[in-house]
């Protein structure tokens, strides 16, 4: 059983904000493994998929952005995942725009969410994929910014790490061990 977590904040004014890139990112998983995002529980929106035999949970949380590790705590209990099958995706502040990191653990950062995560579940070793969001040309409060849309210029950009990203959790939820993931998507 394997849990993967887009971290964003639920409604329309959000979709296209900076802190949407979990739940973006989330959706290309989604779209790489033919599912949707139909059923609501653990105050999360819920794709299921199998891969390989094993079962793939897709999770956008809808407690939003500073309360996403209740939704995770719920999801790891009704499922039982252990942490060597969790993934969470996010947005990060501290990497330039466009770049991914992925990570086998860490700390939260600069990055509410994570935190509220890594409170409510007790661990941080568990894998996440950290998408950049920083633009050096901007000068404004981190709260302002994650919160901005994404420029129209910029849509080009990041759609590529999205998909980036959404294959490098789709490889994640094949089996591969996040030190495979790592190697393969880190710094390409």
């Amino acid at each position: 059983m394997y849990l993967i977590v887009g971290l964003g904040n639920p409604g329309t004014e959000y979709e296209k904000t900076f802190h949407n890139m979990g739940y973006l990112a989330v959706a290309n998983v989604a779209e790489e493994l033919g599912v949707k995002f139909k059923k609501k529980e653990c105050e999360s929106m819920v794709a299921e998929a199998y891969v390989g035999g094993e079962k793939v949970i897709l999770a956008r949380p809808l407690t939003f952005m500073n309360n996403s590790g209740r939704a995770v705590k719920q999801l790891m209990a009704k499922y039982k995942v252990d942490r060597e099958h969790l993934l969470v995706i996010y947005d990060d502040y501290d990497l330039p725009k466009g770049t991914l990191r992925i990570r086998a653990s860490g700390s939260a950062g600069t990055h509410n969410g994570m935190r509220s995560v890594l409170a409510e579940i007790g661990i941080s070793d568990f894998a996440r994929i950290r998408v950049g969001i920083r633009d050096a040309e901007v000068n404004i409060p981190i709260i302002h910014y994650v919160l901005a849309q994404i420029k129209r210029e910029d849509y080009e950009l990041f759609d590529a790490a999205l998909r980036k990203a959404g294959k490098a959790a789709a490889s994640f939820a094949s089996g591969k061990k996040i030190e495979e993931v790592m190697n393969e998507f880190n710094g390409k």
